[in-house]
């Protein structure tokens, strides 16, 4: 039998006809899941929760997505205890044993992935093939993370010894209670790959997910579920931001992973480690630059930009939101910049020729009529600017187009505040070095892109740039994913200082702490 075609973030460009009638098929199945009801799960127990929440697609804002009830602060300390009770016995479950049954939860999240893709292209509104590669990027962030503990044969190695009666070891060990608040635009894969960590490490793990993602949340753990995971192991906490803030209060709590904004992540940081310090891992957002030089392919530079600042309707913490570009460049540039953008499909991301879906709710269309009208008085919309709900056929749903604008001065706001909309900003250098200066200039460090042909220029860029992930005329842009294996991914300065989001050979260790042992007989 032929081995399913599988779509990641390296192969978001595939056509593949099998692929398409399995993700339909899933679209079916995930239609008759709407309207479920989404509660908090503790020890294996649903809770009712309090205050539901009416959840409805941005795709179609009258179709209901599910409703979903909140944890209450009992729940959330019963599921914080109950973690902590469960901690000895699968901390001490051998390391293959754990890693055996995080496996079996990743097949699963494959075998299941065209239905929760489809799911999520309901839910959240991204196209069919990102929703694809979010799903399976799930699957594969935990195998590669149960890989790095066979690669590393669990963490413990002997050390040099001073005497020959005396053995040293040095023994990697989990905190404890781990909790994971997860964003909206990944709303599996940043659950999967900081909770299959944080489980594969040892640590028993309190989920929290965003609101609008609780669904897709919701069936990964439930593959966690029927993997045989004990009970204990891993607590499912739905609501909103009263629940995140209980959980990170929490003295129970002994470690966090958060991804979102800076300033929720800031606050966390601040909120987090009252007592004595105790590991945090945020991956807080970007305002991403890509330099062009004078020497740069500019086919490439057009088709990376546009996918980077397009993706996702631009609600990717890695998306390109501002270019500096060579003068001599500018005017070519922004005109097929322009041209791509105009070329793209707007509408229903079921749809196969969708390529940008709506954002995720009312006020993210806001920020985006706000951004539009404020680079209309002080530069200028070359195209987009347009709220599409309702135009041409689309539904009622949070439809807006692709937007660039130019003529902006570099110092404006819209070279530096995170947007999370699809509208990027380019503007003239005189140099490169400007254009490092410029793209260095911002608070935020997530992502940052180059295009030129010259060898010297990239060794400048590579050597100057301050982001934690980087990348050098690739025509697909800036990526969380690249495959085989998995691309780190995490921030410099307000990006996320503390840890990366997840991806990379070092990301397990972060849910470990050293021990050295040394018995002499």
């Amino acid at each position: 039998m032929a081995e399913r075609f599988r779509v990641t973030y390296a192969t978001l460009s595939a056509d593949n006809e099998d692929l398409h009638a399995a993700y339909e098929t899933g679209a079916d199945l995930a239609r008759g899941w709407l309207g479920e009801m989404l509660t908090p799960v503790v020890d294996g127990v649903a809770r009712p929760g309090t205050e539901p929440a009416q959840l409805v697609s941005p795709n179609d804002v009258t179709v209901k997505v599910a409703t979903v009830t909140c944890a209450t602060e009992a729940d959330v300390d019963d599921a914080v205890t109950a973690a902590r009770a469960a901690y000895p016995a699968w901390s001490a479950t051998p390391w293959r044993e754990r890693i055996a049954l995080l496996r079996r939860a990743a097949d699963l999240i494959s075998d299941r992935s065209s239905e929760f893709a489809a799911l999520m292209s309901i839910e959240v509104g991204k196209n069919r093939l990102e929703a694809l590669g979010d799903v399976e990027e799930s699957a594969d962030l935990i195998r590669y993370y149960c890989g790095i503990y066979d690669e590393h044969d669990g963490f413990d190695r002997p050390m040099a010894t001073i005497a020959p009666n005396e053995t040293t070891r040095s023994v990697l060990k989990p905190p404890g209670v781990w909790a994971v608040i997860s964003p909206f635009n990944y709303p599996m894969a940043l659950c999967a790959g900081p909770v299959g960590a944080a489980l594969a490490a040892g640590n028993t793990v309190v989920l929290k997910p965003s609101l609008q993602g609780t669904y897709s949340a919701w069936k990964f753990f439930q593959c966690l579920v029927d993997a045989g995971l004990p009970a204990g192991t891993v607590h499912f906490l739905s609501g909103g931001d009263d629940t995140g803030r209980a959980l990170v209060a929490h003295d129970g709590v002994d470690g966090l992973t958060f991804t979102g904004s800076y300033e929720t992540g800031m606050s966390i940081i601040r909120a987090f480690t009252r007592t004595y310090p105790k590991p945090v891992i945020c991956e807080m957002g970007g305002k991403n630059a890509t330099i062009v030089s004078a020497k740069a392919d500019l086919e490439r530079a057009v088709s990376g930009v546009a996918r980077s600042a397009f993706g996702l309707s631009g609600q990717k913490c890695s998306a390109c939101s501002r270019v500096y570009v060579a003068g001599t460049l500018y005017d070519e540039f922004v005109a097929r910049l322009a041209a791509r953008a105009d070329s793209l499909v707007v509408g229903d991301p079921l749809d196969r020729a969708t390529y940008l879906g709506p954002v995720i709710d009312a006020a993210a269309v806001q920020r985006y009529r706000e951004a539009v009208a404020h680079a209309a008085a002080v530069g200028r919309v070359v195209t987009g600017g347009e709220v599409l709900s309702g135009v041409d056929g689309r539904p009622d749903g949070y439809y807006v187009a692709p937007t660039v604008v130019a003529d902006v001065p570099p110092d404006d706001e819209l070279f530096s505040r995170e947007l999370f909309v699809p509208l990027v900003a380019v503007a003239p250098i005189d140099s490169i070095e400007e254009g490092f200066d410029l793209a260095n200039a911002v608070p935020l460090g997530l992502t940052a892109g180059f295009f030129s042909t010259d060898d010297t220029e990239v060794d400048r860029f590579l050597d100057r740039i301050e982001a934690g992930v980087v990348y050098v005329n690739r025509p697909a842009g800036a990526t969380t994913g690249a495959w085989p294996g998995v691309q780190p991914f995490g921030g410099w300065k307000g990006s996320g200082s503390t840890g990366k989001a997840g991806g990379g050979p070092y990301y397990v260790q972060q849910f470990l702490r050293e021990q050295s042992q040394t018995v002499v007989s």
